[in-house]
């Protein structure tokens, strides 16, 4: 009987971060699910898990990643249409179409590894991206550059101790194989909030 206690606590669990997704932080419902996967591999009772969950670090690599590539996207179309400046509107086309890539080849490796991700940006990025659409001209181009220089330096730095933190072999090699382009999008924002 106690096996089956902690499979059961599991599928509630998932359950309801899945029917919850909609009225709480969906990265927070995310972090529960994979909480909850884990629980029920260690205790044994993962004969209905299709595949053994990746660890903690790994799991919350997957999430923060996935948060941030969705938040990217987000206001990369944000600015695609309110930018009047061209840098700025062909960086943001760069941003939708890189990130879109590596969310996808992400999600792929999630379901692979029996990874919950989150299915929209934390309210974190909600408000920052609510923030961003209520502003327009200069302001905005400032703004948008501003956030794009402090999130891709959250970015590399999440990706600089995923590489060193996470065990799973597959991911790392997500990780190691997407650093370059994270590092390569700072130095441009960078060089474009400095041109502005």
């Amino acid at each position: 009987m106690k096996k089956v206690t902690p499979l059961l606590i599991a599928i509630s669990t998932v359950l309801f971060a899945c029917n919850d997704a909609g009225t709480s932080d969906s990265v927070e419902s995310a972090d529960s699910s994979n909480e909850a996967k884990m629980d029920a591999a260690d205790s044994g009772s993962n004969a209905t898990v299709t595949a053994t969950p990746v660890d903690e670090a790994s799991a919350e690599f997957f999430v923060k990643a996935a948060d941030g590539g969705m938040a990217e996207v987000a206001a990369g179309k944000i600015a695609q249409e309110k930018s009047t400046n061209a840098k700025i509107k062909e960086f943001a086309e760069m941003m939708v179409n890189d990130h879109t890539g590596a969310n996808a080849g992400l999600k792929e490796l999630a379901v692979k590894k029996n990874v919950t991700l989150p299915d929209s940006v934390s309210a974190e990025h909600q408000k920052a991206a609510a923030d961003l659409s209520k502003k327009s001209g200069k302001n905005f181009d400032k703004a948008y550059m501003d956030m794009q220089v402090k999130d891709h330096e959250k970015a590399v730095d999440l990706f600089e101790k995923g590489s060193k933190d996470v065990k799973d072999a597959e991911l790392k090699t997500f990780i190691d194989n997407t650093l370059p382009k994270l590092k390569t999008h700072l130095d441009a924002a960078k060089a474009i909030k400095k041109a502005i």
